[in-house]
């Protein structure tokens, strides 16, 4: 199991900017052979929901509806990180975000699309708090 670990979480103003970063200390390999990563996010009293996606060998990348055109999902393949930078960010944005992974063998479903379930990933971050003030 690859333990993920997400920084950079904390409390920003409506309109506002943040950057997330995620990465896989307790794996040597790190991010190396983690082909498809995401953010998911959760608030109380509402599902997981999955924010940006990304494969890491070719840099495509997905966004739900209620981040596109202020959301970015990047890497630093040197650094084996993942990123999510979060601009012109809502009070709606507040939530728990998770950093999630899923290595090789892929089932069938990973070949179809970037998007997936969040049972679908197999390593995950613990969270990090995201709050957006009015």
């Amino acid at each position: 199991q690859v333990d993920l670990v997400e920084s950079g979480g904390g409390s920003v103003q409506a309109g506002g900017s943040l950057r997330l970063s995620c990465t896989a200390p307790g794996n040597t390999d790190g991010l190396a052979y983690l082909y498809y990563m995401a953010w998911f996010r959760q608030s109380p009293g509402k599902e997981r929901e999955g924010v940006a996606f990304i494969y890491l060998r070719g840099d495509t990348t997905y966004y739900a509806d209620s981040v596109q055109g202020r959301f970015s999902i990047s890497q630093d393949r040197a650094k084996r990180m993942i990123f999510l930078e979060m601009n012109n960010v809502k009070v709606e944005d507040t939530a728990t975000y998770y950093c999630a992974a899923e290595g090789p063998p892929y089932g069938a479903s990973w070949y179809a699309g970037l998007i997936h379930k969040a049972d679908e990933y197999t390593y995950w971050g613990q969270g990090i708090q995201v709050t957006v003030s009015p």
